[in-house]
């Protein structure tokens, strides 16, 4: 208990960071569509915030061993705090896009030393206890951030300014903790073709939950509006998806632990096209009818990731987990660079209901795909599923015990490893 009181400083910082820095994507569709941004330029938002967040997956590790998790962390939030205030200074969207960079970059560069320092203080003792509060705060982090859509007015000093100001707080509980910070990790290598390698299929699931995430997160607001919602219901609409993926880990893990992946896989993903078609159909039949199709699109789509990633380390072995995380990351993070530009093209060009034709299509291959690998080669040993953050490419050594139990559990041992 005493150490998991000691956490309690990371998980306030994940808390803030999330409220500042995960409110801007939002705010930022409903102001761009405010100041007369055309919905291709929105897009264009979304996806540089992904590109900065590569970015600082890629640098956080490096810089934390130059100057330290402290130091690298308070860079990071400076990095995000001037890019939320610089917005208010020049309305255009290419500046703004800009910006976003700079917030993709310190929520990718804060998950990493934050999730650096939780590896390098859990025990095997403590890991699961603390990793379930991880997933609870990163989650309630999450959907505060969409509901606060609900009351920040779009286009103003005053909205920007409130999330910088979360954002900046973020600093105080990790760099006033008592706690000494733990010796900087080895970067992970970047090995994509590794993903490939492993599961050509965890590969494409992977991709496909990039594309559908990140299209509904930062074009979502778009089509919101465009199906005649509030500022205030954009802000239901959002969390409303986020509570549908919360509530499907528990049943998908269940599902996932007990039969083959790839039929899990491809079973979401039908889920996942029926959810879109629920999403056109109920556009028109007022906000009830948008808000429980955006329940079901997140049960349907957000534990894909997670599930890919669980087949993917089903034929991996253990010394290649870390670097295996990393690569599923950066290829989810193809997707999710590429995709709201996409979709918010698609939008302007044939209206709000082509974004989920869009993900409906990706879907589509996901699954044509997923029927191809299962006649390629037969089913393996699973290791646990477990619910897996896109935080950060340092993930992986905090969920790598976890892994390891799927491999005990087949070879008769305990969590002891005896």
């Amino acid at each position: 208990m005493r150490l998991l009181i000691s956490f309690t400083a990371l998980f306030l910082s994940v808390i803030l960071l999330q409220l500042g820095s995960g409110g801007v994507a939002p705010l930022d569709a409903i102001s761009g569509a405010a100041l007369g941004f055309s919905t291709g330029e929105i897009g264009l938002l979304g996806s540089a915030h992904f590109f900065g967040f590569f970015i600082g997956c890629w640098w956080a590790p490096r810089l934390m061993g130059d100057v330290g998790h402290s130091r690298a962390f308070a860079a990071f939030v400076a990095a995000g705090t001037i890019g939320i205030l610089a917005h208010m200074l020049i309305f255009d969207p290419y500046a703004w896009a800009v910006m976003r960079m700079a917030s993709g970059l310190c929520v990718a560069g804060c998950y990493t030393i934050i999730e650096a320092w939780l590896q390098a203080k859990v025990t095997n003792e403590t890991r699961g206890r603390a990793m379930g509060v991880y997933r609870v705060v990163d989650i309630a982090g999450s959907l505060g951030a969409q509901l606060m859509i609900g009351v920040l007015e779009p286009a103003s000093y005053v909205s920007y300014n409130l999330l910088a100001l979360l954002c900046c707080a973020a600093l105080f509980p990790l760099t006033l903790t008592r706690v000494e910070p733990p010796e900087t990790p080895e970067a992970p290598r970047l090995r994509p073709a590794l993903a490939w390698a492993r599961s050509p299929l965890a590969a494409a699931g992977v991709i496909v939950s990039g594309i559908t995430g990140a299209a509904f997160r930062m074009v979502g607001p778009v089509y919101g509006l465009e199906v005649g919602l509030g500022a205030d219901q954009i802000a239901l609409f959002l969390a409303a998806y986020v509570v549908g993926g919360a509530l499907a880990q528990y049943p998908v893990g269940w599902l996932a632990d007990k039969f083959d992946r790839r039929t899990v896989l491809i079973g979401l993903s039908v889920a996942g096209i029926a959810a879109c078609a629920m999403t056109v159909a109920l556009a028109g039949q007022g906000a009830a009818g948008v808000f429980a199709a955006a329940v079901a699109f997140g049960f349907a789509t957000l534990p894909i990731y997670s599930v890919s990633t669980a087949h993917a380390h089903d034929f991996a072995e253990s010394r290649e987990r870390v670097e295996l995380s990393a690569a599923l990351m950066f290829l989810y993070a193809v997707g999710a660079i590429a995709s709201p530009w996409v979709a918010s093209v698609v939008i302007e060009a044939f209206g709000p209901a082509a974004m989920f034709v869009l993900i409906g299509v990706a879907h589509v291959g996901l699954i044509v795909f997923g029927l191809a690998r299962m006649r390629a080669r037969p089913a393996t040993h699973r290791t646990a599923y477990t619910y897996e953050p896109r935080t950060s490419f340092l993930i992986g050594r905090l969920l790598g015990r976890e892994r390891e139990r799927g491999d005990d559990a087949r070879h008769g041992k305990d969590d002891g490893g005896t």
